[in-house]
């Protein structure tokens, strides 16, 4: 028979590895748009990229000129609950093709979180 020490310890691992496995499938790919005005980081999910024809920023740049326009996230640097930093997603924005220059892939040290 199982104590209660026990089932709360499944549980919890259960759940860290739910946690851990919903993480993995909603992993989120950062790049720079660089425009004439300013520069701005987005994320794409790597089913969002797929659904785009590839993974990489050349895949977004020639979904932004074939599609004219993208709906993606902008994400920000925000501290977390515990205070550490974090790449989160702040607005949902629109990019058009016209006034996007480049697309480059964007490398942080931060804790990317998924955007909904």
């Amino acid at each position: 028979m199982l104590s209660r020490c026990d089932l709360i310890k499944g549980a919890a691992v259960a759940l860290l590895t739910f946690s851990t496995q919903s993480a993995w499938a909603q992993e989120t790919n950062l790049f720079k748009i660089v425009t004439i005005k300013d520069e701005i980081v987005v994320g794409l999910s790597t089913e969002e990229l797929q659904a785009l024809g590839g993974n990489d920023a050349s895949a977004v740049a020639h979904a932004l000129v074939q599609k004219g326009d993208l709906t993606v996230w902008q994400y920000n640097v925000h501290r977390g609950p515990n205070g550490e930093l974090q790449q989160a997603p702040t607005a949902k924005i629109g990019l058009l093709a016209n006034a996007s220059l480049r697309v480059e892939p964007y490398a942080t040290t931060y804790q990317i979180l998924p955007h909904p």
